[in-house]
């Protein structure tokens, strides 16, 4: 087992499953989440629980963190009893995806205290962050990435965008919104099918076997959307969330997103019909009850 004790916070679908992860690696952890639960399932493996972020900065040298939207990873970060009044902590690692406004804002406050930021975001879903598969964005100065990389390499593949704050949640954004729009423009392509009298599965596997084939064709409908069970694992208001920033992150660079705005009035939709927490399959919910159809096998 490591001999260096290293810090998680949020401890969710993903948090859950990555610190798992690190203590299947051997690695020693101490965790911290809102959840008492949560925290129960990794104790259990032989993690360290903690009373507060704090209390893990004061513990460990690095800290990851896994949090569901921006304003809690800036309040985990900088708040009262956050990881920024930690004795120890030297670097924070966020698996969040946050947007480019609070990635920097976080990194500038840290760094008055000679702690550093990465932010990591990741993408392949809780299937991928039990597995070990997620594609990890990370951008931090050189020498972070020379420490931790092979720490991230228990999530999945690591790729090292760029040394500024910010600039993984870029990659990230820019991923979730391409993977909306897909389960998006499919639900609207299959309800159309149906329609016309199609079956699903045969239009689903021609789509799969032509150049139409996507993530949401390929994984999504098969897996979710044609049994019925609409559990890929992804909630409605963190796609509304993340496609939302992505628009934002987009107009504030000076490049159109004209396509992209649409997908996000799609999930700002399918999020005030079904509930932030929903399944982000749900769109395909809301083109069956437009289209008068449904779109199963």
């Amino acid at each position: 087992m490591s001999e260096q004790l290293y810090g998680f916070v949020g401890l969710g679908q993903m948090g859950g499953p990555m610190s798992k992860r690190l203590v299947d690696a051997g690695h020693r952890l101490c965790v911290y989440d809102t959840d008492p639960a949560t925290m129960q399932t990794l104790t259990s493996l032989g993690a360290i629980a903690a009373g507060s972020a704090r209390e893990v900065a004061d513990s460990a040298e690095i800290v990851f963190t896994s949090l569901p939207t921006p304003p809690v990873v800036r309040a985990v970060a900088l708040g009262e009893g956050g990881l920024i009044e930690g004795a120890r902590i030297r670097a924070m690692v966020d698996l969040s995806t946050t947007g480019t406004v609070v990635a920097r804002e976080v990194a500038a406050r840290l760094s008055e205290k000679n702690i550093v930021w990465a932010d990591a975001p990741v993408s392949g879903g809780v299937k991928g962050a039990i597995a070990g598969t997620l594609a990890v964005m990370l951008s931090c100065p050189r020498a972070t990435f020379d420490e931790i990389a092979d720490l991230l390499e228990i999530f999945g593949k690591v790729f090292h965008v760029g040394e500024e704050a910010g600039m993984g949640q870029i990659a990230k954004l820019g991923n979730n919104m391409l993977s909306a729009a897909a389960l998006t423009l499919s639900s609207e392509v299959l309800a159309m099918g149906v329609k016309a009298g199609l079956d699903p599965k045969i239009m689903v596997d021609i789509i799969n076997a032509g150049t139409g084939r996507n993530s949401a064709t390929q994984d999504k409908f098969p897996r979710n959307i044609l049994p019925g069970t609409f559990d890929a694992g992804f909630a409605t208001g963190l796609a509304y969330k993340d496609v939302r920033l992505c628009v934002d992150e987009s107009e504030a660079l000076g490049v159109p997103m004209v396509a992209g705005a649409v997908i996000r009035e799609m999930m700002a939709i399918t999020n005030a019909k079904y509930g932030g927490d929903s399944d982000f399959t749900s769109v395909a919910k809301l083109l069956e009850e437009w289209a008068g159809v449904k779109i199963r096998g």
